[in-house]
């Protein structure tokens, strides 16, 4: 009953305590600005969980998200300067920039189903391509004097709450219902908890790999197109490690590595988890460098977790 109830609830009871022991040990922790603030900082990194929620439920794992969040945002912001008014040079930098993303699931997606190779292989390799891409498009510098209008997208806010918090949730609802009242969600699943079965039951499963895919490679773009209006520039080198950062949050959440178990809603709690984390630890001036290590035992611990679940 115990183990059940922690299976159940653990992700939840942990980030309770942690609000609790960082309220009780900072006085500006407890704060809605700073909450406010935490949504922001992840909003970027939880947002690119989501599809990677939907990979992982399948048993796959995207590595590219971190430099397609780059090679997005050098796209975006090179197209936010052509000579058009700002409406249209916004519009066909969003459509181009959440393109690339789509196009790079499919490559994914396709080269994992049609030619049977290891997600992880498939990957990596468009991590390398995207990254040496955003270097190749920029010349290896950033892409500067972008119309201020941009930047109200990553750093504005609306009814005080900062807009990429808001568009973080709004995919996190969208999401949750997919998973939860679709055929495709239930399709997700039943592909991770036993692909040839989900085959056999009449799936088309190559199908529903690819698409959650693109849809990762979707929301990794579209990630990119916020982080860039955030610093109002095409930087070569964002993203860098964000692909451990989304992994990070999906796993801590419950999420099964060996596919077939987990939901958005305990990413979104895993992501706040390791956000809360390290904002407590920077109002109480933590080196960074100890950050890291509790991150990662953090993450150490949740794939324990997972392992015992899983036996």
């Amino acid at each position: 009953m115990g183990s059940q109830l922690i299976q159940k609830f653990g992700i939840a009871i942990a980030l309770l305590i942690e609000v609790i022991i960082f309220a009780l040990l900072s006085p500006y922790f407890f704060s809605s600005e700073n909450f406010l603030n935490v949504s922001l900082q992840i909003s970027i990194t939880a947002i690119i969980a989501v599809g990677m929620t939907l990979v992982i439920l399948t048993a796959g794992i995207d590595l590219s998200v971190g430099a397609l969040v780059a090679f997005t945002g050098v796209v975006a912001t090179s197209i936010l300067k052509f000579d058009v008014p700002f409406p249209i040079a916004l519009t066909f930098a969003l459509c181009g920039g959440l393109l690339v993303g789509a196009a790079s699931g499919a490559l994914a997606g396709i080269f994992t189903t049609r030619f049977n190779i290891t997600p992880f292989i498939v990957t990596l390799a468009l991590m390398t391509i995207w990254r040496g891409a955003s270097y190749i498009v920029t010349d290896g510098r950033p892409v500067w004097g972008l119309p201020d209008q941009f930047a109200v997208l990553g750093s504005g806010r609306m009814l005080a709450v900062p807009i990429p918090t808001l568009i973080m949730i709004l995919v996190y609802i969208t999401a949750h219902i997919v998973l939860t009242r679709t055929p495709f969600g239930r399709y997700v699943y039943a592909v991770g908890g036993n692909r040839e079965a989900a085959r056999l039951s009449g799936i088309n499963t190559n199908a529903v790999l690819v698409k959650v895919y693109i849809i990762c490679g979707a929301l990794a773009s579209l990630s990119g197109i916020l982080l860039a209006s955030r610093m109002n520039s095409g930087q070569p080198n964002a993203g860098l490690m964000y692909e451990l950062d989304v992994i990070a949050a999906v796993v801590v959440g419950g999420t099964s590595l060996f596919g077939g178990r987990g939901s958005v809603i305990g990413t979104f709690l895993g992501a706040m988890l390791i956000g809360i984390l390290r904002n407590g630890l920077n109002l109480l001036n933590v080196n960074s460098y100890v950050q890291q290590v509790m991150v990662g035992v953090v993450i150490l611990l949740a794939v324990l977790i997972d392992n015992f679940n899983k036996k």
